[in-house]
């Protein structure tokens, strides 16, 4: 999102968390404003109207009060409200700034319940079985219909995650937009980050960190990047020792194989 965009989408989550006072309240409004989502992507029209810089802010919101009034919640029909009332560079920026409240709000029902650590552990697994299964990666970007990818997630997930880890996989994977489950998956674990403040670290191990190890290291991260870091193990035969970890972009590999490789491009140079 860029200019109006990012100024809007700024204000509505702020909006968003002061209207989210239990985890029950903010785990509906998130599965609303998915389905506020939903419905805008598949009705051009309307997104373009209720988008449109020409008309009065007010006009706006009040359509989409109209549209929406007895089949949200009153707090989704605000904020959603509210995004219609608006300024948005493009009529697809409003639509991506609902999805994200839709995962916010998921994030903050997590946050309120104390289980916002599992919902970030739960999209890092889960992402890593999608990416290590093709029959189920075919499966979520298949032609099956949307109960039907929920059906399958139910029955893969209910009763192994959170239930706002459920709910955000559930919504994310039968309605990626374009996106790659993992895309998708990573894009939800990204806000779940920011909603604390937090960079997602991925290490790279051989043998299973000890909590005592894995808290040392998230202190170190922590105090060299000036934020809270979540961890993300993943057991990698290939790692021969020390550790290989990612943020973002930035590789900090220390691994004993990373260190045989630049002794041995020494040696060849």
């Amino acid at each position: 999102m860029r200019g109006a965009s990012r100024a809007s989408y700024a204000e509505l989550r702020e909006r968003l968390a002061a209207a989210l006072p239990t985890a029950a309240i903010a785990e509906r409004t998130g599965d609303e404003l998915f389905a506020v989502a939903r419905l805008l992507d598949s009705e051009h029209g309307l997104r373009r109207a209720l988008a449109d810089p020409a008309k009065q802010p007010r006009e706006k919101a009040a359509v989409a009060r109209r549209l929406l009034h007895g089949r949200v919640s009153e707090t989704a029909e605000d904020l959603a409200g509210e995004a219609a009332g608006a300024r948005w560079a493009t009529p697809s920026d409003m639509a991506d700034a609902i999805e994200r409240l839709a995962i916010e709000a998921l994030t903050v029902s997590a946050q309120l319940g104390g289980t916002l650590d599992d919902l970030e552990d739960d999209l890092f697994r889960f992402s890593r079985v999608v990416s290590g299964q093709p029959g189920l990666r075919e499966a979520l970007i298949g032609p099956a219909g949307a109960e039907a990818k929920r059906s399958l997630l139910e029955d893969l997930l209910m009763g192994k995650v959170s239930s706002p880890s459920l709910s955000l996989i559930t919504q994310v994977l039968t309605h990626p937009r374009g996106r790659s489950p993992q895309a998708a998956l990573d894009v939800c674990a990204a806000l779940a980050a920011h909603r604390r403040e937090q960079l997602i670290a991925v290490v790279r191990v051989a043998t299973e960190l000890t909590a005592a190890r894995r808290s040392r290291l998230a202190t170190s991260l922590a105090a060299a990047y000036g934020r809270g870091i979540h961890i993300n193990v993943v057991h990698d035969p290939a790692v021969t020792g020390g550790v290989s970890v990612q943020i973002g972009d930035e590789l900090i590999d220390g691994t004993a194989a990373s260190r045989l490789a630049a002794v041995r491009r020494r040696l060849a140079g």
